[in-house]
């Protein structure tokens, strides 16, 4: 097995949760949300390199939230960049060996050891891995301001993190200059057509916490597990 990397992105400023506090650093059960998601990929494997984006601004803050809450995990710091897209390359820069690299959203703190692993496992046999999920709800296309369409719905998934990746992969695909169609990592290796991404089956606990009541699900959620 190779030596695995975890890079989690938290560059958000909770404009969707009406509060000044980025959503990142919002407790979930009096852990700051962050905390959660970089506790189980050190539960999944202790010996994993974790790697946090944060925006310069946050890092401090970050650092007293640590010595608050003991929060003693090792991890490295890289820099967020304007988009996510610069976020995950500035990431990126710190790795320095053949690896497989797992990128995920900092606030996405219910996934699964069992997810992560067999992300992890997948990628290294087909170079890179995604979860999804069915859409189960009724699905429609805007065809002008106040009118739709419906569509099949079986041809459609969500994606979710953690999406991972060989190395090798996910540097040179990184290496393309920005577009906005690139809303998450596969996309971007899609593009630089170096591999071809594998599909796996996601978790609906997987969620992002990007709205009010999404942290009162996943609080929800935590307490059933305990």
């Amino acid at each position: 097995m190779k030596k695995k990397y975890a890079i989690i992105v938290a560059g958000g400023k909770g404009l969707r949760m009406k509060t000044d506090i980025p959503k990142q650093f919002l407790l979930l059960n009096g852990l700051p949300v962050l905390m959660h998601t970089i506790r189980v990929f050190y539960h999944f494997d202790s010996s994993i390199e974790i790697i946090l984006v944060l925006p310069k601004e946050q890092q401090n803050y970050w650092s007293d939230l640590c010595k608050q809450h003991h929060f003693t995990i090792s991890h490295h710091i890289a820099d967020g960049g304007e988009t996510r897209f610069h976020s995950v390359k500035n990431g990126l820069q710190l790795i320095k060996e053949e690896s497989l690299v797992a990128i995920h959203d900092g606030v996405r703190p219910l996934v699964s050891g069992h997810l992560i692993s067999k992300a992890f496992r997948q990628a290294e046999i087909h170079q890179a891995s995604y979860p999804v999920i069915p859409v189960v709800d009724t699905l429609r296309k805007y065809t002008s301001e106040n009118e739709s369409q419906i569509v099949d719905r079986s041809k459609y998934c969500l994606v979710q993190t953690p999406q991972v990746f060989c190395s090798e992969v996910i540097i040179k695909a990184y290496q393309l200059p920005f577009s906005e169609y690139f809303t998450d990592d596969i996309s971007v290796v899609e593009k630089k057509g170096n591999c071809k991404p594998i599909m796996i089956d996601g978790c609906r606990e997987n969620i992002k916490i990007t709205t009010p009541i999404d942290l009162t699900v996943a609080e929800t959620l935590l307490k059933c597990r305990i």
